[in-house]
């Protein structure tokens, strides 16, 4: 059976939107799919928009776009890795814990080996997610990242680069297009291609934030009464994921961008649950992560649960932020 999904357009911030003119989603199952229609929008990695549901399961992407802060047209021909593609379909990652199920959660769980995975877990609320979005992202100079989503969980596909388009008659045929299609006289396109368009714009900061190290968290106290349930990640590079116990206490060091933000989830006692925050600052993370080598993110919590430090390995390392705050959020092994 075909997966079904959400596609999302985003891009690195709304100085740079960008429109597609023309474009086809290539499908494993040869069925049509496309992008949604209109133009990118949102944040890096999440455009905040719902569309219908494509389907078929997604190996390529052929994409001609208008980039509004360059007054210029793009091609992007991407083929996706088919091998990886077919891997993830094929999961349902982790989100939170199940009501229904009393075994112990994985970080994701092969639905090939587990088709009956949604009565067994998801009878109550949805503990695993399979794909469920398909995410762009495009950035200056005809930069393009690619996610899967699983829920609140995304990983990245894929970085690709377009062609910009120089051959004149293919511009105006795209231009005439464009202008026909998002009602758009040429006079008033001509005028937005001034006022919008922003010389020397780069993808760098973007193509940076795609740098990952050999890291996992670690989030611990000497608090005997002390149980941590969940850290939620989010990076810079646009993926998100979720950590639940039992993986959570002792986390798999992988391949990772730097994180944006964390937060997590513990309690020492009957009312006496937290939730943790810290944000990061990627220039000072990246300084640090890459003079490291492969680590563990320590986050200390103080047995008072009042504050907590962060240290990769064991050298103090300074967040942007850290807070903590009272949490009411009850989980299947919280103090009763």
């Amino acid at each position: 059976m075909a997966p079904t999904y959400n596609v999302q357009i985003s891009h690195t911030d709304n100085k740079h939107l960008i429109t597609p003119v023309e474009d086809s989603l290539i499908t494993l199952e040869k069925i049509s799919a496309q992008l949604p229609y209109g133009s990118s929008s949102g944040n890096w990695g999440s455009s905040g928009k719902g569309f219908t549901e494509q389907s078929g399961t997604p190996i390529g992407a052929d994409i001609k776009y208008y980039a509004e802060s360059e007054s210029a047209f793009y091609h992007l021909k991407a083929n996706f890795p088919i091998d990886k593609v077919k891997e993830f379909v094929q999961r349902a990652y982790a989100v939170d814990e199940s009501e229904s199920s009393k075994e112990s959660m994985k970080e994701f769980i092969n639905v090939r080996d587990e088709p009956d995975y949604r009565k067994k877990y998801n009878a109550f609320a949805k503990s695993y997610y399979e794909m469920s979005d398909l995410i762009f992202g495009f950035a200056p100079n005809g930069m393009v990242v690619v996610w899967l989503g699983f829920g609140p969980t995304q990983i990245e596909l894929g970085q690709y680069q377009a062609e910009k388009i120089t051959n004149e008659s293919e511009i105006k045929r795209l231009k005439e297009k464009y202008q026909k299609t998002y009602r758009v006289d040429a006079t008033l396109f001509e005028q937005l291609a001034k006022e919008y368009y922003l010389p020397n714009e780069s993808p760098e900061k973007w193509l940076k934030y795609r740098t990952r190290y050999n890291w996992s968290p670690k989030i611990s106290s000497e608090n005997k009464n002390f149980k941590l349930f969940s850290i939620n990640t989010e990076y810079y590079n646009g993926e998100r994921d979720i950590l639940l116990r039992p993986f959570v206490e002792n986390p798999t060091v992988k391949e990772k961008a730097i994180p944006r933000e964390m937060n997590f989830f513990w309690e020492t006692g009957k009312n006496e649950a937290f939730e943790g925050r810290v944000f990061f600052n990627w220039e000072k993370a990246n300084e640090a992560f890459k003079n490291v080598g492969n680590f563990k993110l320590n986050i200390k919590i103080d047995p008072d649960n009042n504050s907590f430090q962060v240290y990769l390995n064991n050298q103090p390392f300074q967040a942007d932020s850290i807070r903590i705050y009272k949490s009411e959020r009850r989980f299947k092994e919280s103090f009763k």
